[in-house]
């Protein structure tokens, strides 16, 4: 399968990337994901780490953005503390990411191979929870 690649949103990664290098200390907070809302803005968040898992990044920017009354992400990428670069979202990650925001662009890859693509790219042959759901009639 070949995924095509978009333009990659240079400001988010950047983004993401201060909020690692600023805000993540200690083993509590690791990585850092910006999102850009289909209004133009960008929301931030770090993950909680904690021995009985914690949410990623990725999904307290979720719980961030629409904190702040963005419901609609266009793109989003996580970065690793110590200036470990992007790093690609978990599965559960991909699977929220795909039930929330379908079309959502997922920045991944590292150095001068970071690309965008879509979600559904890193879930082939994925389960979308909104197709079994039962309508009521």
């Amino acid at each position: 399968m070949t995924t095509q690649s978009h333009p990659v949103d240079h400001e988010l990664v950047e983004a993401a990337a201060e909020v690692a290098r600023t805000r993540c200390r200690g083993d509590n907070h690791t990585m850092a994901a910006a999102a850009r809302a289909d209004d133009g803005r960008i929301i931030t968040a770090v993950n909680a780490y904690h021995f009985t898992g914690g949410p990623c990044a990725e999904m307290v920017v979720i719980g961030a953005a629409a904190a702040q009354g963005a419901y609609r992400l266009d793109t989003i990428v996580a970065v690793g503390d110590r200036d470990r670069g992007v790093v690609p979202p978990c599965g559960r990650c991909r699977q929220v990411l795909l039930d929330y925001f379908p079309a959502i662009e997922v920045v991944v890859g590292q150095g001068d191979r970071v690309r965008a693509v879509p979600v559904a790219a890193l879930l082939p042959e994925s389960y979308v929870w909104a197709d079994h759901q039962v309508e009521d009639d």
